[in-house]
């Protein structure tokens, strides 16, 4: 029963109802069956909640039992900005959230752009352009990193990695 007197839902039924046809693309747009979610209020919203369950799926997430699947053309979040405080990077995401770049998870994506892990780990990031060219400015060449580049930062330089097999 549920709290309100109702049976519950078949998980096959709990299933379908998930699937809502909601995807992210490249450029950070949501799209809800084909059409541009565009309620700015909303589109944060719905950054907000996106997570990756347990078995990989990419899902808004309210809780536990409430989450839809998501398609994911590229990443998750994009870093729209980058700022440095001292030696310390400082992304803000698209969600309207600040967090350190997790500097042993930046990788050149084969398109030339970097790409991080974002959200301790859980969501993949995108530096755009602004945030790209900030950050840029403390690579350096480094024949050792996978990539032959690296970041000064942190007091250490981290090599920058290729595209990580999760994320390609």
């Amino acid at each position: 029963m549920t709290e309100d007197g109702g049976a519950p839902l078949p998980p096959e039924l709990l299933e379908k109802f998930r699937t809502i046809g909601l995807r992210l693309d490249r450029a950070g747009r949501f799209w809800h069956q084909g059409v541009e979610v565009t309620h700015p209020r909303l589109r944060q919203a719905l950054l907000r909640w996106l997570d990756v369950r347990d078995d990989g799926r990419d899902v808004v997430r309210l809780d536990d039992q409430r989450y839809a699947y998501v398609d994911v053309d590229d990443a998750h979040l994009r870093a729209v900005s980058a700022r440095w405080d001292d030696d310390r990077v400082w992304l803000r995401l698209d969600d309207d959230r600040d967090e350190e770049l997790a500097y042993a998870t930046l990788y050149a994506a084969g398109d030339g752009g970097l790409c991080c892990r974002v959200r301790g780990g859980r969501l993949r990031g995108r530096l755009g352009t602004a945030a790209h060219a900030a950050v840029a400015e403390r690579v350096v060449e480094d024949r050792d990193a996978p990539s032959g580049f690296a970041l000064r930062a942190a007091g250490k330089v981290w090599p920058i990695g290729v595209v990580p097999a999760q994320d390609a």
